[in-house]
């Protein structure tokens, strides 16, 4: 009878170990080999990185001991308020627009230490003089406030102010008799050459100079003032005019004296006609030829809604 242990094909199931022992004829047990490439293969990475664990439930000694369950408490971030997000947001403009005005004052402090003294005593000149215009300014509102908040001299005020548009109005006009610093311009024409649209000329290069208000051989110009007429027989707003023909602006003299004298303009326009200008400036000039006021013919005030 052999000594060979096996399972049976009955069982159904296969055992898997290491091979049988078998026994010889003569009654000795032989046990197979392993096999040396077992025996000699080195351990894969993962079995020589992993750690030897301690046997039992005991933790290492490195290692911290589990933390209880009522401290382990998960970590929660924590939300921003909004007023500091807000607060730190105008912070944040107001930083910057400092550094702006820094930045900007620093390129204007370098500009002016590059400056000659000539123009920084010019820049100082301009800011006070803009100083003074804004403080004048500021003395006028001030004083113009106090007397229309005044109950008691609202009324005169007020008053007072419309009668000062009124005359303004009837100079611009015509209507209201005027005087003040401007020139006489006096234009001969001895040989009668002067055209119609020559004095027209005239009267729009003085107003262009700054002329608040005029009169030609005793006719008050107004807006709708038309000249006309043939050299010689010329006429405005259908009164006729005698040669030489005067002149009375008030205005800037210097400034309209030097307007009518500029290249191609009215002296030398009357010149090469056959005429001449005689400008004479003045401190004081009346104009008192009166304009008769015009009656619109198809506009009305509008009442407003």
């Amino acid at each position: 009878m052999s000594g060979t242990e096996g399972t049976g094909p009955g069982t159904g199931e296969e055992e898997t170990g290491p091979p049988a022992a078998t026994e010889s004829a003569a009654g000795e047990t032989s046990v197979p080999e392993a096999h040396p490439a077992a025996a000699d293969q080195p351990a894969t990475a993962d079995e020589q990185a992993a750690p030897e664990e301690p046997a039992g439930d005991e933790p290492a000694a490195d290692q911290p001991a589990e933390q209880p369950a009522a401290e382990r408490v998960p970590l929660r971030r924590r939300s921003r308020d909004p007023l500091a997000a807000v607060l730190i947001g105008v912070l944040t403009l107001l930083l910057g627009f400092a550094f702006a005005v820094q930045v900007r004052s620093t390129d204007t402090d370098q500009q002016l230490a590059g400056a000659r003294e000539e123009d920084l005593v010019r820049i100082l000149d301009d800011l006070t003089a803009q100083e003074d215009r804004l403080r004048q300014e500021i003395t006028d509102q001030r004083s113009a406030l106090d007397q229309l908040g005044s109950s008691d001299s609202a009324s005169a005020a007020a008053l007072q102010e419309a009668r000062e548009r009124a005359e303004a109005l009837g100079i611009l006009n015509g209507t209201v008799a005027a005087q003040g610093p401007g020139i006489t311009m006096t234009i001969n024409d001895p040989e009668s050459r002067i055209t119609s649209s020559n004095v027209l000329n005239a009267i729009e290069e003085l107003r262009g100079a700054g002329a608040e208000t005029m009169q030609v051989d005793g006719v008050r110009i107004g807006v709708s003032s038309a000249v006309t007429g043939q050299p010689g027989d010329l006429a405005i707003d259908g009164r006729r005019l005698e040669a030489p023909y005067v002149f009375v602006v008030i205005g800037s003299a210097q400034d309209m004296a030097t307007a009518m004298s500029i290249p191609g303009g009215v002296v030398s326009v009357v010149g090469g006609r056959g005429g001449s200008v005689d400008i004479v400036p003045s401190d004081q000039v009346v104009v008192d030829a009166l304009r008769p006021l015009d009656e619109p013919q198809y506009a009305d005030p509008d009442g407003g809604d």
